[in-house]
């Protein structure tokens, strides 16, 4: 069965050349495609798609604010946003709105269809430029106070990994610790920082650590 995807875009030729780039991504269909988030809240619901591309800048109500609506609609869609933006801003509310995925529009055929498949399959695609943008902030100072939310080294550890895109397995072997170590810490990690989503964890965290 393909793995159906949506697009939220109001450039009329992107939105073309997307659309023709997951269909003849072989195991992909695109189901349908919207020219603003309105129409989008609208027709999504009823599509139901297993991934939804999104644009940022959008006329009227924004990417991000729509990802914020839709999500409770459509839980079980991942939603992968594809924009011009690559500042932290943009990113962490992106997150933080439900995305699982941040990609630029310079992105090329291959990585895009790479990284629709990877968030089919529970990862968390990003463009080397924003994943370091992300791991970057992990590496400034981090004085010991509640903006940590009482996070542990190993959790921080486990923290900037995911941020880096890691599966479980990755974490595991890179700290030497065994997956069912991982999904333990991890889950605690969820309940410090009052999230549900690995996506939201990393971005919450984040943003804390820059403010």
């Amino acid at each position: 069965m393909s793995i159906t995807v949506s697009i939220i875009e109001d450039d009329a030729p992107v939105r073309q050349i997307l659309t023709d780039w997951i269909n003849h991504a072989k195991g992909f269909r695109c189901l349908s495609a919207c020219d603003s988030a309105e129409s989008a809240l609208e027709r999504l619901p009823h599509d139901q798609p297993g991934i939804l591309l999104v644009d940022i800048n959008l006329p009227g109500l924004s990417g991000i604010e729509c990802v914020r609506r839709l999500k409770p609609m459509i839980p079980s869609t991942q939603f992968l946003m594809l924009t011009v933006y690559a500042d932290s801003d943009h990113i962490f509310d992106a997150l933080s709105a439900g995305a699982s995925g941040y990609l630029l529009k310079e992105t090329g055929y291959g990585e895009l269809i790479a990284s629709l498949q990877l968030v089919h399959e529970g990862g968390s695609p990003m463009t080397s430029h924003i994943a370091r943008k992300m791991v970057q902030s992990f590496h400034q100072p981090q004085p010991e106070t509640h903006e940590n939310h009482g996070l542990t080294p190993r959790e921080r550890a486990i923290l900037e990994l995911l941020a880096r895109g890691d599966y479980y397995k990755e974490i595991a072997n890179s700290l030497s610790i065994s997956v069912h170590t991982v999904c333990t810490h991890i889950r605690r990690i969820y309940e410090k920082l009052h999230v549900r989503s690995r996506a939201q964890a990393v971005a919450k965290y984040t943003h804390s650590t820059l403010r």
